[in-house]
């Protein structure tokens, strides 16, 4: 259940959601909350052998726009250099290829939070 009182602790269940949805999907966690200068990356998980690049984005409610669409080209560059980042600094993934999800988490209208996978979500 996700707490709605604090965003930080609303942010952290919403990680833990998707880490446990990911990993009921066969995907390996790497490294959760992995930051460095450029940013930080919230969940780097293991899907066969590609490195997956996940961005957990939660939404109470869709006023001010979805949670999919809060990952905007500024949003994606940053993670894109944080990954690299992260490339770089753990040398034994840097050869495998590589790929960026997003999680997108929202509870409006229900006591059940709706989660939606989107893979490969910047190649659209």
């Amino acid at each position: 259940m996700i707490d709605h009182n604090s965003t930080q602790s609303s942010g952290r269940a919403a990680e833990e959601l998707a880490r446990l949805h990911l990993q009921q999907h066969g995907l390996k966690l790497l490294a959760q909350n992995w930051s460095c200068r450029r940013g930080e990356l919230d969940l780097v998980m293991l899907d066969a052998d590609t490195v997956v690049f996940v961005e957990v984005r939660y939404r109470r409610h869709s006023a001010w726009g979805g949670a999919a669409e809060s990952v905007d080209a500024r949003k994606r560059d940053k993670l894109t250099r944080a990954a690299m980042h992260f490339l770089q600094e753990q040398s034994r993934w840097a050869k495998h290829p590589c790929r960026f999800d997003v999680i997108a988490i929202t509870a409006e209208g229900s006591s059940t939070p709706r989660l939606n996978w989107i893979q490969n979500a910047f190649d659209t």
